[in-house]
């Protein structure tokens, strides 16, 4: 269960990041790239920040992911000199994607009878034979 601080701290460092990274992208010029920060959860000493982007197109995600995780350092700096007036001590970032969107559009499929496991069994994975 988070605490009221931590979820604070989480929104507040959400909002910095995600114009860090879009000011990254923008001042790169890099077309037709989505980067949003979806949650952050941050850990009950405050010392390490979860951090879940989602990525559009998502066949970028992971060389995106890999790049943001290179970058962590120069990402904590700037955070670092936006937050520092709130926080002591800024937390460790741990990068991660956030798959909940491409879980949400299976679900759908399933629901609108596009991948139907009722009308076609062998899609579900008990069903399958080795």
């Amino acid at each position: 269960m988070e605490t009221n601080r931590q979820k604070k701290i989480g929104a507040l460092l959400q909002n910095d990041l995600v114009s860090i990274l879009q000011g990254e992208i923008r001042k790169n010029n890099i077309n037709n790239l989505v980067i949003s920060v979806s949650k952050v959860n941050v850990t009950t000493d405050l010392s390490i920040a979860k951090v879940h982007l989602s990525v559009f197109p998502t066949e970028k995600a992971g060389e995106i992911l890999a790049a943001v995780k290179s970058n962590a350092p120069l990402i904590k700096h700037d955070l670092a000199q936006r937050v520092k007036n709130q926080l002591r001590k800024v937390p460790n970032l741990i990068f991660y994607i956030d798959d909940s969107l491409d879980y949400i559009e299976q679900i759908d499929k399933a629901l609108t009878g596009e991948e139907n496991p009722i009308e076609n069994p062998d899609l579900l994975e008990k069903r399958k034979k080795s």
